[in-house]
């Protein structure tokens, strides 16, 4: 048992300092003890002196020449009087003794001091980075607030500008990108410093402070060994040649030689002992990103456009600091292998070879070992910085950079709502032909549509180079190029129609990041995109090569697009060109294209759907009745927000990807998707009697228990259909059914479903519906279709009691704890007997006892038989 792991907490630690001071009184009273012994056999050996000089004093007549007796006297006082001598002797080596121990007790007094010191060093970095990340937090919360007012100042403005444009709304969107960069910037400095506080702690409790408990636990039993030797000294100067005082010394030798330096701390170190200090838990306050919308997520690094530079010299200053710590740590191996340490502060006796000093070769090896230790720490703390910074580099991609604000409004939502017309946005952008590659894409006949009312023109990411003109000979060469051993489908294009880029099938519009990756599965796939950031648009090329690669296309100042390569006129010959050629798109990457992924059959374009009326409002958006161009069958049309970040519109598109593949009379139909530019749209089946919720409030007094028991029967078959396909709905309840004119059910809203046979919440519970949901989906984060079931249940209650609340006048907490411990609803009034004992199966504690909706549609379908029957 040692200090390093049984003494590391704080009431261990002052106990330990109690503990030395009261070692350091007891020297002072054993040296003040010795100092009278020696003063008392000084005394004793003078007395014993001028006795045997008192008994030397006899008559030394010729009459007692030769006498036995008298000889024998002589030598008794002689010997006498060499045993006083023993006794000065003695005496003056327990002077020395009392010098050793104050030596000793100055020692033990600076090694005292050292840890005290020592421990307060690395328990004052601790501190100070708690304080920090306390500080950080703070200023988070700080340019949080001005974050917030800032972007409502923003929205308002955006939304009052007629144009969109004028100088109070450029000052306003400056000043809001400010707070903005203010906001990320915080956000990175508060995760560093609570990854570098992680890391501190970590080693406070597995490296330093051990270390040095182990130090001081050395130390101390380095001073044991020579008080020990100290007593000892005082004890054989003691000794003396008589029996009684022979079992005296025995006595004292059998009780000093008793003490064992290894076994002098045990009791106690057992009578404090306690289990090592509990870590100290820093952890990312994710309430301060809760209403943010965008990309800071907690505990990880934020890299794009605004904190990108600040992060590249964060990351050179963090390189400096490890290089230094690796160049002390040398300096410190070679100093110790160079050369012997020095012993300060050692107790040197007066004619005598023994050393009473602490600092032998063994503790200042244990002191410089503790020092090097605290490099090693050092390094390992920046040293996880340094990679944290850098994966968060590497993962921005192959080319394209994130924006850091979430200002994408653009011209594209005025040309939405305010119908601008398109022959004036081309002859704008033909005027002038350097523009860059949006007003390349409008020459061309694009419906894509630049934000100029800021009296500028977007920013590029261009590389100069001159203009390399298309010659008609190397045009007619062009137009001979045959496609490669695999069918290159629209790639082959016809350079005298002029046909504008959002035609192409392999050009995918705004489809966001994510989705595309989706799409790109084997080396050689690729497609063209679009991607808006702050004031700027940008077309990319998505290949998959050794992962996924986005490039950005770069244009000239004379308007032509390229890579690394030369450049083109357009951007279908720039794509052609690296086709054909087989060349990769950029030296580093390596990406070769081999096969372009065309747009699949349900996406659609979104000058095809004609916005008619809004009805309603989802999380991500206005849902609209619309109308098909292609069919004039009218649809419903779910719309994402131009400014919600790409995580929000991934998350919207996962409804439409969910859909696409299923066919089932009971789940609304997705039509398609809307993605060639912004707002992007999911197209599904207008169903014109509306939420079922709505239906049910406004309808209750008209609904027979015929038609109740027939929605729960659709709802069943949905839900059968969607297990059968391994698809967990995690939202089942009446606000997202829809229902026909003829009262058909119809399960909707899929944002939270997850196509598994089990899924595990790992981004923590928010947004949950408490009240729909399992009991081991809030206790546990694990769903399955059985908390389907569950929730079914729930929606079986709204059904028959027409609309109303679960669990009313309950808040969630409470409901939530009413069900754990075995609490259900009450059947509504005029509910089926067997349609209650159904929602109580549903609602079984365990998930393995409930019913399977395959069970669970025919028990209902059964019960409508019985009923139709009996009429």
């Amino acid at each position: 048992m040692g200090f390093s792991s049984a003494l590391q907490s704080r009431a261990a630690h002052e106990a330990l300092i109690v503990r030395q001071d009261a070692e350091l009184r007891l020297m002072e009273t054993m040296k003040r003890s010795i100092q009278m012994k020696a003063k008392c056999d000084k005394e004793y050996a003078i007395s014993l002196t001028a006795v045997a000089q008192q008994g030397l004093k006899i008559d030394r007549a010729d009459e007692m020449q030769g006498s036995l007796i008298s000889k024998s006297w002589r030598s008794y006082m002689d010997e006498l009087d060499h045993q006083a001598k023993q006794f000065k002797f003695n005496a003056e080596q327990l002077e020395v003794v009392c010098d050793k121990l104050t030596h000793l007790s100055q020692d033990k007094r600076k090694a005292r001091k050292a840890y005290q010191e020592e421990h307060a060093k690395i328990a004052a970095r601790l501190n100070h980075l708690t304080d920090e990340v306390v500080r950080k937090k703070s200023e988070y919360q700080k340019h949080l607030e001005g974050y917030k007012a800032l972007r409502t100042r923003f929205e308002e403005n955006y939304i009052k500008a007629p144009s969109r444009s004028g100088r109070k709304l450029d000052d306003v969107r400056d000043k809001y990108q400010k707070a903005c960069r203010k906001l990320h910037l915080t956000h990175n400095e508060y995760v560093l410093s609570i990854t570098e506080a992680i890391e501190v702690e970590k080693d406070f409790r597995n490296v330093l402070l051990p270390g040095l408990l182990e130090h001081q636990q050395s130390v101390q039993e380095s001073f044991i060994l020579l008080w020990r030797n100290i007593l000892q000294e005082a004890a054989q100067y003691g000794d003396l040649t008589a029996d009684k005082y022979k079992e005296i010394q025995k006595r004292i030798d059998t009780v000093i030689g008793s003490i064992n330096p290894t076994e002098e701390y045990g009791e106690f170190t057992e009578k404090y002992k306690t289990s090592p200090t509990t870590p100290l838990l820093f952890q990312f306050d994710e309430t301060l990103i809760q209403d943010i919308p965008g990309k800071l997520q907690s505990s990880t690094l934020t890299v794009d456009n605004l904190t990108v530079d600040w992060l590249r010299n964060r990351l050179q200053e963090l390189e400096g600091a490890v290089r230094d710590c690796q160049e002390k740590q040398m300096k410190m191996i070679e100093h110790v292998n160079g050369g012997s340490p020095v012993a300060n502060g050692s107790i040197i006796s007066n004619g005598s070879n023994t050393s009473n000093g602490i600092q032998s070769n063994k503790d200042s090896l244990c002191r410089q070992s503790k020092d090097l230790n605290a490099l090693r720490c050092q390094e390992k703390q920046k040293q996880k910085l340094v990679d944290m910074i850098k994966c968060a580099l590497n993962e921005v991609g192959c080319e394209e950079l994130p924006s850091g604000c979430d200002d994408d409004l653009t011209l594209e939502q005025n040309f939405i709502e305010n119908g601008y017309n398109n022959e004036q946005q081309r002859s704008n952008s033909t005027s002038s032909p350097g523009l860059g590659i949006m007003n390349e894409l409008m020459r061309r006949g694009g419906v894509l549509t630049l934000l100029r009312g800021r009296g500028r023109h977007f920013k590029r990411k261009s590389t100069p180079q001159p203009a390399t003109p298309m010659t008609r000979s190397r045009q007619g060469r062009f137009n001979k190029l045959q496609p490669r051993s695999q069918s290159l489908g629209s790639l082959s294009i016809s350079l005298s129609t002029n046909r504008p880029l959002y035609e192409e099938e392999w050009f995918h519009g705004v489809l966001p990041r994510e989705e595309v990756v989706r799409l790109l599965n084997n080396d050689g796939d690729f497609l063209v995109r679009e991607t808006i950031r702050n004031e700027e648009s940008q077309i990319v090329l998505s290949v998959c090569w050794n992962g996924h690669k986005h490039f950005i296309v770069q244009t000239t100042g004379e308007g032509n697009f390229r890579f690394e390569g030369p450049p083109f006129a357009s951007i279908q010959e720039l794509i052609m060109h690296q086709y054909h050629s087989e060349l990769p798109v950029t030296v580093k990457s390596g990406a070769i294209l081999r096969r372009p992924v065309c747009r699949e059959r349900w996406e659609l374009s979104n000058d095809d759907v004609v916005l008619l009326e809004r009805i309603g409002r989802g999380n991500f958006g206005d849902v609209y009745k619309a109308k098909l161009k292609s069919t004039k069958l009218d649809v419903a049309v779910k719309t994402c927000r131009m400014t919600l970040p790409d995580e929000q519109k991934r998350k919207f598109l996962q409804e439409g990807r969910i859909l696409k593949q299923y066919d089932h009379p009971n789940i609304v139909k997705l039509i398609g998707i809307c993605v060639q530019k912004q707002p992007i749209m999911i197209v599904m089946e207008l169903v014109l009697g509306g939420s079922l919720l709505t239906y049910l409030r406004k309808n209750s007094n008209g609904l027979t228990t015929r038609q109740q028991m027939g929605m729960c029967r659709d709802a069943a078959a949905g839900m059968r259909y969607l297990e059968s396909k391994n698809c967990i709905h995690r939202d089942l309840a009446a606000r997202n059914c829809l229902v026909d004119l003829e009262h058909s059910v119809k399960i909707s809203d899929f944002g939270m479903s997850r196509e598994e046979e089990e899924y595990i919440v790992s981004d923590g519970m928010k947004q949950i519906p408490v009240k729909w949901t399992a009991p081991e989906a809030l206790n546990f984060g694990k769903y399955t279709s059985l908390c389907d079931v569950w929730s079914y249940g729930i929606l079986m209650w709204e059904i028959f009691s027409k609309g109303d609340t679960p669990y009313s006048g309950m808040t969630n907490s409470r409901a939530r704890e009413r069900i754990d411990t075995g609490y259900r609803m009450p059947t509504p009034k005029s509910t089926p007997e067997e349609m209650y004992r159904l929602m109580l199966q549903c609602w079984a504690a365990d998930a393995e006892s409930r019913p399977h909706f395959d069970e669970i549609y025919n028990v209902v379908d059964a019960l409508i038989l019985r009923l139709d029957n009996s009429h």
